[in-house]
């Protein structure tokens, strides 16, 4: 949506953005073994580069530590790739089967309003943890509902009918860094 002083004009548009960053300027602050002497305000400063209505379109957010040499040759571990298309793919099969009546959402990404809080409402204790994160940490309306439907999305890989506060607790690690104290 283009919103001009005369006119607002919509664009159709459905895009996945996904982006990295350096965690400084050196690229080094979360390295103990080589960070910068300017340590946190250097990630701070560079980090700060990025506006806040900008980040807060960003539904995921992960840190990735540099990896040892040492550990480059330990086997893999987790999930194989077919093992992880297999459980998106039943995760989108019930977001469909779930929106079949909704002529405006096909994805939990598309669930806005009262659809979003008909699938996406979490149990008594992901209510509380998601309010005490919106509180501490000035989730915007934006980020409160991207946490909701991260959520949703979760228990749907994992194949629960319902959001409960693990759900909640994931999504909101991923979009917060140090929620895990609240």
């Amino acid at each position: 949506m283009i919103a001009r002083a005369n006119a607002h004009v919509k664009y159709p548009c459905r895009f996945m953005l996904v982006a990295a960053a350096n965690p400084c300027k050196c690229g080094y602050l979360s390295d103990p073994s080589r960070a910068c002497s300017r340590a946190p305000a250097c990630g701070e400063d560079y980090m700060g580069r990025i506006s806040g209505p900008l980040m807060d379109r960003f539904d995921l957010r992960v840190d990735v530590p540099p990896v040892a040499f040492t550990d480059l040759d330990l086997p893999a571990s987790g999930d194989t790739s077919t093992q992880v298309a297999a459980r998106v793919a039943k995760a989108r099969a019930r977001q469909h089967d779930r929106f079949a009546d909704h002529p405006d959402a096909h994805l939990n990404a598309d669930a806005e309003g009262s659809t979003l809080t008909e699938i996406a409402t979490p149990d008594a204790e992901g209510r509380a943890l998601l309010s005490r994160v919106a509180d501490r940490f000035g989730l915007s309306a934006r980020g409160y509902h991207r946490v909701l439907r991260v959520a949703r999305t979760i228990a749907d890989l994992d194949g629960d009918y319902g959001v409960s506060h693990a759900h909640i607790a994931e999504a909101v690690s991923y979009r917060v860094a140090g929620a895990n104290d609240v």
